[in-house]
């Protein structure tokens, strides 16, 4: 079974290499995630049994609109995440790993509050 951190991992990953190149593959995913084949096959299986995406005859792989709300939603908590982090003084790269982090385990109330403490707040 993948656990809800590893399903928005491979989500979210879905999401930026669609915008990054229009199109994705299971290879696509194992080569940025640096995961196994194997791994992502059975990931991949899972996420389509959920509902999450669709696989094309052709192997191409696609959001579904629940999996595409689903993958929007973390990467906007990890945007805003890394942003607020880079403002409390961490750098982008170690901002960027915790935010990664962080982005699946805190509460839709404590990243709405974390949200509005920097709205208007830049790097």
């Amino acid at each position: 079974m993948v656990d809800n951190e590893s399903q928005e991992m491979y989500l979210e990953t879905i999401l930026k290499i669609q915008k990054r190149k229009g199109s994705v593959r299971s290879i696509e995913i194992a080569e940025e995630l640096g995961y196994s084949k194997p791994s992502v096959s059975r990931a991949v299986g899972i996420m389509k049994k959920d509902g999450f995406i669709v696989v094309a005859a052709d192997g191409l792989i696609e959001l579904t609109e629940a999996g595409k709300a689903k993958a929007e939603n973390v990467f906007a908590r990890h945007k805003a995440l890394t942003e607020a982090l880079i403002v409390m003084g961490l750098c982008r790269k170690a901002a960027e790993e915790n935010a990664c982090r962080i982005e699946h385990v805190i509460t839709e109330e404590a990243f709405e509050a974390i949200k509005k403490y920097f709205e208007g707040k830049s790097v």
